[in-house]
């Protein structure tokens, strides 16, 4: 397809690790006269802040989307103006809890251009650290607007060229010395949105789960809220999901010894850490099929009840929020929720409509840092008119997306989610590797960075956790090597 002109502004949403590499990225291209990161948070780190206090405790919403949980607030109508203190929930506190470490190893996780301080799995601050120095070692802190939250990004048209179109961001800040939201416009040529996607915490609706949430407020949560084991002390806890979140949640209460015995873990289907029995401590149970108020039991798939459970912790993941997409002024929404995916994607990262103007970093399950620097190179190039290649025509990103949620629905298994052991990983990084291509001869733009032998055989065989079945050997860190062929799941499908 046509490209446009090169972009001189761009505008990048979210200030975690996407955003960094992507700083970055679009830094080294020296060919932008604009460059804005823009963060809600007082300080860069994204998902990887601690906030001890997960903040108010605002009321689940089972099956509700964020859609309905997290909307867009009220533009005012004139701009630029100050006013009260917006009292809507923004979902802006992290997930971390205490004793969080990262899961894909350092060599695979961290930025081409800077590992990590240790390895092969580091606590959470390391990783928080690690993106804040990032900033400042490619020295892109000097674009970050901090404690400024995005509320609007509509299309609108330039006046010096009609054939591009530009997009107009709608920004608020708290002014904390006055109390009040200061209110005003930018303008850009593009948007990158690298705002993640474990914000808005999702639970499934259930029977009678509504009027057990209002009957016993303090009982159901999420993990997003969960933090320290402490708080569970003498209390009889089901944890329900058993991915990356379910296991350690689950793991940390049983080590702490200071819950009720067992811990409950509810399992919709079997993990690749789950061997043929229980680990000491757990009892497996499936699925949660009825809450019963005014019997205080919860009724599992199988029939089974429990009585008098004190807390149930929710470790069923997030979706996706982009409150600030308008989508009457952009021509419709950017996520459909029924399918769990971007609408109009191509290759994960841009957009059909708005190919050279708009994307999207950070969300397929991958190698987490690492592919987003894969991203973030790819964009840059293109927004700066110094692609190896253009992007393909209209018609065939449309074939791409169509071949691509057939697969998906064939195999029932998620749109963003890339698997890496039958070589969909190497083969989209390939796509953003060649598309990003060299940079110049006398030095600007990045060099996308090259997946090598020792870096494979640590995805492969490098684990945080034991995998029940394999072969394994475990070292004196306590970080575990897995030597197998056949597996029940994606080795990435903990990401």
């Amino acid at each position: 397809m046509m490209a446009q002109p090169p972009a001189k502004s761009v505008a990048v949403i979210g200030a975690g690790a996407a955003g960094a590499v992507t700083a970055a990225a679009l830094l080294s291209e020296a060919a932008f006269e604009i460059i804005r990161v823009f963060e809600r948070r007082e300080t860069p780190g994204g998902t990887w802040i601690y906030d001890p206090d997960p903040g108010e405790n605002v009321t689940l919403k089972p099956g509700k989307l964020p859609l309905e949980i997290d909307p867009p607030l009220q533009l005012p109508s004139h701009l630029p103006v100050d006013t009260p203190p917006t009292t809507q929930h923004r979902w802006s506190k992290t997930p971390i809890y205490s004793e969080l470490t990262t899961n894909v190893p350092d060599i695979a996780m961290s930025f081409s251009d800077d590992r990590f301080a240790y390895g092969p799995f580091v606590p959470h601050w390391v990783a928080k650290q690690y993106i804040q120095d990032y900033f400042a070692r490619h020295q892109t802190d000097k674009l970050l607007s901090l404690e400024t939250t995005v509320e609007d990004v509509s299309k609108i048209f330039s006046k010096q060229n009609g054939s591009r179109e530009r997009w107009r961001l709608t920004l608020r800040r708290f002014d904390a010395v006055r109390h009040v939201d200061v209110w005003w416009q930018e303008d850009f040529d593009a948007v990158i949105i690298a705002n993640g996607h474990y914000s808005v915490p999702y639970i499934p609706e259930v029977k009678g789960l509504e009027d057990f949430l209002a009957a016993f407020p303090d009982r159901v949560s999420h993990s997003k809220s969960y933090r320290v084991s402490s708080l569970y002390a003498n209390k009889r806890v089901v944890v329900v999901g058993n991915s990356a979140s379910g296991h350690d949640i689950t793991t940390q209460l049983v080590q702490s010894g200071l819950t009720q015995a067992p811990v409950y873990q509810s399992r919709r289907s079997r993990s690749r850490w789950d061997g043929d029995h229980p680990p000491n401590g757990v009892e497996w149970k499936p699925t949660i099929v009825e809450y019963r108020t005014s019997t205080n039991e919860i009724v599992f798939d199988d029939g089974t009840v429990l009585n008098d459970v004190d807390a149930v912790i929710y470790c069923t993941g997030y979706k996706p929020s982009f409150p600030f997409w308008n989508s009457k002024a952009n021509g419709g929404p950017i996520f459909d929720y029924r399918e769990n995916r971007i609408l109009g994607s191509y290759q994960h990262t841009f957009l059909q409509k708005y190919p050279y103007s708009i994307a999207i970093v950070g969300l397929p399950r991958v190698l987490t840092f690492r592919s987003f620097e894969y991203q973030a190179v790819a964009i840059a190039r293109l927004f700066s008119g110094r692609s190896s290649k253009p992007l393909p025509s209209i018609s065939e990103m449309r074939e791409w997306e169509k071949d691509r949620a057939g697969l998906v629905k064939r195999e029932r298994r998620k749109f963003h989610d890339i698997q890496w052991e039958n070589g969909e990983t190497m083969e989209w990084l390939s796509f953003l590797y060649e598309l990003a291509g060299l940079p110049k001869l006398e030095g600007e733009g990045r060099y996308p960075p090259v997946l090598d032998e020792k870096t494979r055989w640590a995805i492969k065989h490098v684990r945080k956790y034991p995998e029940p079945g394999n072969k394994e050997s475990e070292d004196n860190e306590g970080w575990v090597l897995v030597n197998k062929e056949e597996t029940r799941k994606d080795i990435l499908h903990f990401i």
